[in-house]
């Protein structure tokens, strides 16, 4: 039924998937580019169609009152922000609990430009030592679904080229607010030591 579901959305909005679904039980998926609100929707609808139950990260508040229900029947997974709970340790241990578990982490952060990804979903993926799989919207030609695998190597740079090289041609529905995929980490200059 949610294959059906999924298919009648996407069609209505002109988009069709491309692509395989992913065949490790486990990984972080990366969701990029995310420009617009849109994007979570065609996200559960492609996930829909191509038979991967998905979890992502959502607000606590989301998951109170009658909100509750619908954001776990989506794949809401709870966060705590506001805590200075170790997000990475909470998002490992839900990895080692399950027999199967594809986290989304949608790398920009936010829907607005930003000068940098959020490291999180490479800092989970090399913490719980699971491949990253990348999940795209293309805007530009109304596609999405499942791109390549990357076992990240820990050479941050190396891997991020990778990345860099798959989302280039990838255009979300608003290209402006897309900021250049790079990380923090990647500028930081190590100093020698004397």
């Amino acid at each position: 039924m949610k294959k059906l579901l999924g298919r009648a959305f996407l069609g209505l909005l002109g988009w069709k998937p491309e692509g395989a679904a992913p065949t490790d039980p486990k990984l972080v998926l990366i969701a990029a580019p995310h420009t617009s609100n849109l994007d979570a929707l065609l996200l559960v609808a492609l996930s829909w169609v191509f038979g991967v139950e998905i979890s992502f990260l959502m607000k606590h508040s989301w998951f109170r009152g009658p909100l509750g229900p619908i954001s776990r029947a989506v794949g809401g997974v709870p966060v705590r922000r506001h805590l200075r709970e170790n997000l990475v340790r909470q998002m490992v241990q839900l990895f080692q609990e399950r027999e199967r578990f594809v986290l989304v982490v949608p790398a920009e952060g936010t829907r607005g430009r930003a000068p940098y990804w959020k490291s999180g979903f490479y800092q989970i993926a090399r913490a719980a030592n699971v491949p990253v799989y990348f999940g795209y919207l293309d805007f530009g030609r109304k596609r999405g679904g499942f791109g390549r695998k990357l076992v990240l190597t820990g050479d941050v740079k190396a891997d991020m080229d990778v990345v860099r090289a798959f989302y280039a041609d990838k255009q979300g529905r608003h290209p402006e607010n897309a900021g250049p995929i790079r990380l923090r980490e990647e500028d930081v200059v190590e100093v020698p030591r004397s």
